[in-house]
């Protein structure tokens, strides 16, 4: 009898707990970084939950799975997040892709553009007749690329584009059978970080006329530099644009679990800090700048605890 109770009691805290699927991106890069560390942050802190983090093609799929239910949170990049939620951009014209709404803004996403040092390109412009890795297919990073290509015009007739995710980019990249390869991560982006370990790369400018082009042309862009040393070799600030990237919740997450889950970012951020290459120094009054589409209720409700009105 005591052990069909025990049995029955364990089956109920199994029941109990809500797991929820947490879209990231490919190893190498950013997003599953801070997927990993997140969802250990939440599985620990708070033993309701049970996270499980999705190796994903980037942004644009994690919006897409958002949007069919396949996974319950994800990070994205801002521009694509509302290209989605207006059916904007690469998502014109395709079915509305909603029921997802904003936690918080994370942190600026360079758009960086690697060569090797030995190649002999040293401008965008150098890429014309090159192969180039744009980025998996449907992610940020190759809409980013593509932009940023269209403002030097160059379009996909006078670049060789290859979709790669950055593991295997900068792998390629180093075997000398790519020229280069677009990667829109925060910086230090990992992958990137182990190539200048194993051989000399260079990571190109965007010029100031071509960045004001990109930044009136897309509201989302803003200026970002990467700096000196944060690179092994690198001994010059890298001037280059940047998006912001923004942590989504389904809507079908009750407000309670995104209340729940927003208190664990921002009351453990020193410890995703440490685990993180690049600076996610957030706090309530930065995670909600810059953000253009709404916040989940959950999420609202802990910012208002803390004195930040969403509406205003």
């Amino acid at each position: 009898m005591c052990i069909l109770m025990l049995a029955s009691l364990l089956t109920g805290c199994g029941m109990n707990t809500r797991k929820i699927k947490f879209g990231a991106a490919g190893l190498g890069g950013t997003y599953r970084v801070f997927g990993d560390t997140f969802a250990n942050l939440v599985t620990s802190k708070n033993k309701k939950y049970s996270m499980e983090v999705k190796t994903t093609a980037g942004s644009a799929a994690n919006l897409r799975l958002l949007s069919d239910g396949y996974i319950q949170m994800a990070i994205a990049q801002m521009d694509l997040t509302n290209d989605a939620y207006e059916r904007t951009g690469i998502f014109e014209n395709k079915k509305k892709h909603g029921g997802y709404s904003a936690v918080a803004a994370l942190y600026t996403e360079a758009c960086q553009v690697v060569v090797r040092a030995d190649s002999g390109i040293n401008t965008i412009e150098d890429l014309q007749d090159k192969r180039v890795s744009v980025g998996e297919e449907e992610s940020g990073t190759e809409q980013n690329a593509k932009q940023i290509l269209a403002v030097y015009g160059l379009n996909d007739s006078l670049v060789d584009e290859v979709n790669l995710d950055y593991t295997n980019a900068a792998q390629e990249l180093k075997a000398g059978t790519i020229d280069a390869f677009f990667c829109t991560a925060g910086a230090q982006t990992t992958a990137i970080g182990e190539l200048a370990k194993k051989c000399e790369i260079r990571l190109l400018n965007i010029d100031e006329k071509s960045a004001d082009k990109l930044k009136r042309t897309y509201k989302f862009y803003t200026d970002c530099t990467i700096p000196k040393e944060t690179y092994q070799g690198q001994t010059e600030d890298i001037q280059t644009v940047g998006v912001k990237a923004v942590l989504l919740a389904s809507d079908k997450l009750s407000a309670d679990t995104v209340k729940d889950i927003t208190k664990i970012l921002f009351k453990n951020k020193e410890e995703l800090q440490y685990s993180l290459p690049v600076d996610i120094s957030i706090d309530e009054k930065t995670a909600v700048e810059g953000v253009t589409i709404p916040f989940h209720e959950g999420a609202a409700a802990y910012y208002e605890e803390c004195g930040i009105n969403i509406a205003d």
